[in-house]
């Protein structure tokens, strides 16, 4: 069995209310919510909130919100908060898709899904192969690491791995760096015991909450997908998000 849980905060420092703001005549969080829907392995999809105003503009959608507390440090926090209200198999796939991602693929989901079913792993996420220069230096694309057996070795804000006898500017075409996208996989009783475990230095530094998890012992698996998120951050997102579903729109 596997549940998505779309946690959405309301509280958006860079863009207010993104989640509910209209994106070609429906809520963002509406777009995510209709995405995630279309994936073959996906029993249920759950919208998980701390404000009222949400639930209203959700409702108009579905059935199944659940309302949280508003002091959670995280979004993990927030879906270990419903899945734990869950009366579900302690082994049962928990997926994590962030509120702001209207062009979020199915069948990246339905990838991680069948992945964590196949292998029995308990903990895992997607990454993307990096393709320009840019994306290197760009500190608001998390790097991962993978390692040979497929598991993260490392997140972080740098561009990572280090090749250090090739000149930088021939990085990018030795295709060795990966990006992780935010969408995570857990089983239920893993994902409650990450809710509980402190805070660490590396984490702190990097703001990287995965880096939690790895310092703690933890084994997280990385699924490589072709999925490129496009995140709604600005006012300047959600204009090149809704350029983006017209010209969708007209080519279907």
């Amino acid at each position: 069995m596997a549940i998505v849980i779309i946690p959405a905060r309301l509280n958006s420092s860079r863009l207010p209310e993104k989640v509910i703001l209209d994106l070609e005549g429906k809520p963002v969080l509406q777009h995510v919510y209709d995405r995630v829907r279309k994936s073959k392995s996906i029993d249920r999809v759950i919208i998980a909130t701390d404000d009222e105003k949400v639930v209203r503009v959700a409702s108009g959608f579905t059935d199944q919100i659940v309302m949280t507390s508003p002091h959670h440090p995280s979004g993990t926090d927030r879906i270990a908060e419903v899945a734990g209200g869950l009366h579900v198999a302690s082994d049962t796939i928990i997926i994590n898709v962030q509120g702001d991602e209207p062009f979020i693929e199915p069948d990246a989901i339905d990838a991680l899904v069948s992945e964590m079913t196949s292998h029995r792993w308990q903990l895992a996420t997607l990454i993307h192969r990096l393709t320009l220069p840019e994306q290197l230096v760009n500190p608001n694309l998390v790097k991962c690491v993978r390692g040979e057996k497929g598991q993260a070795l490392y997140f972080s804000r740098a561009a990572i791995p280090f090749l250090r006898d090739i000149p930088f500017e021939q990085w990018i075409d030795q295709q060795a760096h990966f990006r992780h996208i935010g969408v995570y996989g857990f089983r239920k009783d893993v994902l409650l015991s990450l809710a509980g475990l402190p805070p660490v230095t590396i984490e702190m530094q990097e703001k990287l909450e995965q880096l939690r998890w790895l310092s703690h012992g933890y084994t997280i698996h990385v699924v490589e997908t072709t999925y490129e998120p496009i995140g709604i951050d600005t006012a300047e997102d959600l204009l090149a998000a809704s350029i983006r579903l017209r010209k969708a729109t007209h080519l279907h």
